[in-house]
């Protein structure tokens, strides 16, 4: 198979494979008398990172760790890099008994994503996964992807009404559906991180577990700043005060060289999206950001304009330098 990761992805499976955390903790910069205390380490396969700002050090160092063991709670429940997690388990028997509240919370979020984006946002797109997978791991692959028979055979098993959640049950409707939520999961688990940190006291903090939330201002009072991933060599650096940002971008994984079967399905079709498309969008929260900005590489102009009316507050940016 035939792939491209994104430079995070690399840095991220690099230092996953070397068996160590990048910087487990450290104090990368001064803000006056407020040490600006940071842990780096790996999460759902990205490189991640949170920044808080505390007086003491020793307190703010344990809020990290606070921080970085409930992180690491929420992918045993999320990931699908590991086969022992939770979802895991949903996708491999097709219904879970008193699953965990995360796990309904976090679905019932994609069922209004879900509706928001007139069916663009779909985690039941994990069929096409394997079917793209599949494909691609045979010798001789067809580079323009799976047959239209195949295709057709993965789309009958998408679609969000078949998944049934309740407090006390999750199940599927039809034998072989299956759930990805890494198109929202690192944006929930960055605003659950950062709720821990609000609930602590800490009103400076930027936390990054994919996607990225910032609490309040830098120490130094200025905005946190962060650049837009962007095809190079253009760069946007935008400033953030209690908002999250996310970008989805094909070129995050592809199957083929040219880019034209990757990571983003069109629950419709089973198409993937366009080479090139890359979409950023800033929210009040980072799963939002993360949902919509997954879902706004699959919509035509007219689309997105029709979703972006009904979620005040959400902005979208087509490329480094326009939105």
């Amino acid at each position: 198979m035939q792939n491209a990761l994104s430079r995070r992805k690399v840095l991220a499976l690099s230092a996953a494979a070397g068996g160590t955390a990048l910087v487990p903790f450290g104090m990368p910069a001064q803000a006056g008398s407020v040490p600006l205390l940071e842990w780096t380490g790996v999460s759902l396969g990205s490189v991640s990172t949170i920044r808080l700002a505390h007086p003491d050090r020793r307190i703010g160092e344990e809020l990290l760790r606070r921080a970085v063991t409930e992180g690491r709670r929420l992918e045993a429940i999320f990931s699908l890099y590991r086969d022992d997690t939770v979802l895991s388990e949903l996708n491999r028997t097709g219904v879970l008994a008193g699953p965990p509240g995360d796990l309904v919370h976090l679905l019932n979020l994609c069922g209004e994503m879900w509706r928001m984006t007139d069916g663009a946002f779909d985690p039941t797109v994990q069929p096409l996964w394997h079917c793209y997978a599949n494909h691609f791991s045979a010798a001789n692959a067809d580079p323009k992807g799976p047959p239209p028979q195949k295709l057709a055979e993965a789309v009958e098993l998408i679609g969000w009404p078949g998944v049934h959640v309740s407090r006390d049950r999750i199940a599927f409707a039809r034998r072989g559906m299956a759930l990805t939520l890494n198109g929202i999961a690192q944006g929930y688990i960055t605003d659950r991180i950062v709720e821990l940190l609000r609930q602590e006291g800490i009103t400076s903090s930027l936390v990054d577990m994919g996607e990225i939330r910032t609490l309040g201002r830098h120490p130094d009072g200025r905005a946190w700043q962060t650049a837009i991933e962007a095809p190079a060599p253009q760069v946007r650096t935008l400033d953030l005060v209690d908002k999250a940002v996310a970008t989805t971008s094909a070129s995050g994984f592809r199957f083929d060289a040219d880019g034209r079967c990757n990571h983003l399905f069109n629950p419709a079709t089973g198409r993937c999206a366009q080479p090139a498309i890359h979409r950023t969008v800033v929210a009040s929260t980072a799963a939002t950001a993360d949902a919509f900005s997954t879902a706004l590489t699959l919509m035509d102009e007219d689309g997105t304009r029709r979703v972006l009316a009904r979620a005040p507050g959400v902005q979208l940016y087509l490329d480094a330098g326009r939105r």
